[in-house]
């Protein structure tokens, strides 16, 4: 099994420091996020006990980035979220919430797929790059919801951080970018 396949094993101590078993150091909260953000399952265990600590940190990840400002969960589906804990058994809210973030994924790995099949630009130089771009934009506006994506970039990189040339793709990408939604504004 490739190590991408398996989950990242974080190992808890009992002074709460986490420890990344991988690569044999101490890692935080935000190191975390950013190994799922790209894409990467983790394990949080305790160290002493072996209790799974998953979901107690993912739920502090997402609670750390609410505190920040950083909405991504509206008001109505934190009350959801609270109400499905007060019905015996949980509610279906779990299962809802799983079968929507499968469904979603499941559409975005289509909609890549589709942009790949039958595309008569596949043979025109520089086009992988422009693929790999555009998972990247893709990936950045659903924050990064898919782990199915090749493109191991977790968001397009700032425009100062751009190799020689490739500030050249990204305003070409940003005018067909523009001229799309300019499309899209006239269908509608």
């Amino acid at each position: 099994m490739a190590e991408q396949d398996k989950p990242l094993l974080i190992k808890r101590y009992a002074s709460r420091r986490l420890y990344n078993t991988e690569t044999s150091d101490y890692v935080t909260l935000e190191d975390i996020a950013g190994f799922i953000r790209d894409g990467r399952e983790v394990q949080i265990v305790d160290l002493k006990t072996g209790d799974d600590l998953t979901r107690q940190y993912l739920l502090q990840i997402i609670a750390e980035h609410e505190s920040r400002g950083e909405n991504v969960l509206p008001v109505t589906v934190l009350n959801d979220l609270v109400r499905s804990y007060m019905v015996p058994g949980g509610g279906v809210m779990p299962q809802f919430l799983q079968a929507s973030f499968d469904m979603l994924r499941d559409s975005q790995s289509k909609m890549m797929e589709n942009m790949n099949a039958m595309n008569p630009m596949a043979n025109i130089p520089g086009f992988e790059a422009m693929k790999a771009q555009q998972e990247a934009f893709l990936k950045a506006m659903t924050g990064g919801l898919s782990g199915s994506w090749t493109g191991g970039s977790s968001g397009p990189e700032p425009e100062s951080a751009a190799p020689d040339g490739e500030e050249e793709d990204l305003d070409a990408i940003k005018r067909q970018l523009s001229e799309l939604q300019d499309k899209l504004s006239k269908i509608k």
